[in-house]
Parts: C-alpha cells; structure tokens; sequence
C-alpha cells in the first residue's frame, strides 16, 4: 500500500485532529484512515463498515452499537447450564 504524507499541516489542526481521534479512541493514524475513507467511499466516518481487502487487510470500523447488534443476531439467546467465566476464574486462582 502507498504512503501518503502531508506536509505543514497547522498546529490547531494537528491538535483538532489528535483531540478527535482520541475522543473516537482511536489512534491519528485510525483517525486520518477514517476521514480518508468516508471521503473516497462517500459516507461519514462512524458510518464506514469493516470491509475485507483482497490483499487480506481490513479497513474501516464498527460502531459498537453495531457490533452489539451483529451479536445479538447471530445469537439470540444467553447460553445456560454452564459455568460462568468469573466462576471458572475465581476456582483457579483458589486452587493454587
């Protein structure tokens, strides 16, 4: 993949653009491939979906909302009868 690289970028902007990325915990990189691909794919950045690359690279990012949803429809009801993770934690640090 090429690189892209920007140059004499404004102080108040660099600082806007790290604040943003932050505030989308993300990192400036994440934040900046983001802004790039809403730009060229036409949408808003929340709005980009993980899509695969034929190169086997992923690019863009789920909300999670969105994950939240996936997982609710590919399974719908809780998993019973089975111990709960906390469970399993907790009698192995007792064990020892």
């Amino acid at each position: 993949m090429p690189n892209l690289s920007i140059k004499d970028v404004p102080d108040a902007w660099a600082e806007a653009l790290r604040q943003r990325a932050a505030g989308n915990h993300r990192s400036l990189q994440g934040e900046l491939m983001a802004i790039l691909e809403a730009a060229v794919m036409g949408t808003t950045p929340a709005a980009t979906l993980r899509t695969a690359m034929p190169t086997g690279h992923v690019q863009g990012w789920k909300t999670v909302a969105q994950i939240g949803a996936e997982l609710d429809a590919k399974y719908p009801t809780p998993v019973t009868g089975v111990p709960l993770g906390v469970d399993i934690i907790r009698a192995e640090r007792d064990a020892r």
